[in-house]
């Protein structure tokens, strides 16, 4: 996979920073997190044909996927202008100015982006296992960092996210595989690592709860800093990963929003099927049934 970096950061991030952090997180990719996962991508700096965010030009944009680095929390324009120019391509963003407020370094946040943007490009991934807090199973958002978003490693003085390993996705909430590890740091807490489908201090996680028929997120009970980062990540309404994995109907007004923000509408395009009734209905005719 290639991820197209777009720098729409305004000056806050020059190219010449930015490629030092991309060659980096590339390193991360390649060396820490592909021997795990069986799972590559490399990052790279596209063009602008434009100063300013506005009608992209395809040569802007060579790869399978993109990030864009923006310099404000600028949420429906963001979107719109990702819709208008790249609809139907796995994208993520990186807000400079949410990642200042949350007090990590943005190389942390396009590290963390880039690892969950190749593992689950099209945020519909879920795993079951138990519920954080009850007897019973949900299905957990396939989340690269989210469970150990605040731990951090360097890279030639570069700061970058931790990330869950594939034993992490196993086990039950009280037994874990002979000698599993479940994150790459694996930084101990009173002695303890980080168990199957748990969270260590500063992370949550999200999943779809058959009984609620919804999505929802956990956290560790007073844990102050995974508030204030769920609080200040909230900034970025739709354009979080989070609200991706919501239902149909959630997703196509998102996307239709953020159409008529970038003014794209495109007429071309194919209606989005706008529930899971239609979805199964169409894979039914699909199928011949």
């Amino acid at each position: 996979m290639i991820i197209s970096i777009v720098n729409h950061s305004n000056g806050q991030v020059t190219d010449e920073e930015l490629q030092t952090v991309i060659r980096v997180i590339n390193r991360q990719i390649h060396d820490d997190f592909a021997p795990y996962w069986s799972m590559d991508a490399t990052l790279r700096l596209e063009g602008r044909s434009t100063t300013q965010p506005g009608k992209m030009q395809m040569p802007d944009l060579r790869g399978d996927a993109v990030i864009y680095l923006w310099n404000q929390a600028d949420i429906p324009g963001a979107l719109g202008y990702h819709f208008q120019n790249a609809q139907g391509i796995p994208y993520g963003f990186v807000f400079t100015e949410i990642a200042q407020q949350i007090g990590e370094p943005w190389s942390v946040t396009l590290s963390h982006e880039a690892l969950e943007l190749l593992a689950d490009p099209e945020t519909n991934l879920l795993v079951m296992g138990p519920h954080p807090a009850e007897e019973r199973d949900v299905f957990h958002w396939f989340e690269m960092c989210d469970a150990v978003q605040a731990e951090t490693y360097t890279i030639d003085g570069v700061a970058v996210s931790n990330f869950l390993l594939p034993l992490y996705f196993t086990g039950t909430r009280d037994t874990d595989e002979v000698g599993a590890r479940n994150d790459f740091l694996g930084r101990s807490y009173g002695g303890k690592t980080l168990t199957s489908f748990g969270i260590n201090l500063g992370g949550y996680i999200g999943f779809f709860d058959p009984q609620l028929g919804d999505h929802d997120t956990y956290s560790i009970r007073g844990d102050s800093i995974a508030l204030m980062r769920l609080e200040m990540k909230s900034q970025a309404g739709p354009a979080r990963r989070a609200m991706r994995y919501s239902k149909f109907a959630d997703r196509a007004k998102i996307r239709q929003s953020a159409l008529k923000e970038g003014k794209g509408l495109h007429e071309h395009r194919k209606p989005i099927l706008t529930s899971m009734k239609e979805h199964v209905g169409a894979l039914s005719v699909s199928n011949g049934g």
